[in-house]
């Protein structure tokens, strides 16, 4: 089943079971999805999704940071249950340790010799790891491997 397909169901499911905050996050989802369909006249597969839904974890978290700082918990609170609600459907993320890993081997691949060779690495990195890690850990794991 694809991850598309998957949140509509999901979304039946909320229905149901009359949960408003899960149906309206889902909403809001699928709302992203439609209008990144209809923005690139294209299908949306799984690829995408992860990428939509990287997107809209990366803008709550922003907001959570933002909700914080202007001392207003209850907003704050509201940004990171969506964001759980959210996470569900990525996939398993990797660990620091894998990232480092992951990014030493890619960078020895390329021959990369320091921070000049970023653009070639984050190219690479980003394919390999797209829905897999976060990309604000992935960037900092490749400034360290170019540094050092």
């Amino acid at each position: 089943m694809s991850l598309k397909v998957q949140v509509t169901e999901d979304m039946k499911a909320a229905m149901r079971a009359k949960d408003s905050f899960r149906l309206g996050t889902i909403r809001l989802l699928l709302a992203a999805v439609k209008q990144k369909e209809v923005d690139e006249r294209v299908v949306v597969d799984d690829t995408m999704m992860v990428s939509i839904i990287d997107k809209l974890v990366k803008q709550r978290k922003d907001s959570v940071a933002a909700y914080v700082q202007a001392q207003r918990q209850d907003l704050a609170d509201k940004e990171s249950e969506e964001i759980k609600v959210l996470e569900a459907y990525l996939p398993q993320r990797l660990s620091g340790d894998e990232i480092t890993s992951a990014v030493a081997a890619i960078v020895n691949s390329l021959g990369a010799k320091g921070p000049g060779d970023m653009g070639k690495v984050m190219g690479v990195v980003k394919a390999q790891l797209a829905g897999k890690a976060d990309m604000a850990l992935v960037s900092q794991a490749v400034k360290a491997a170019l540094a050092g």
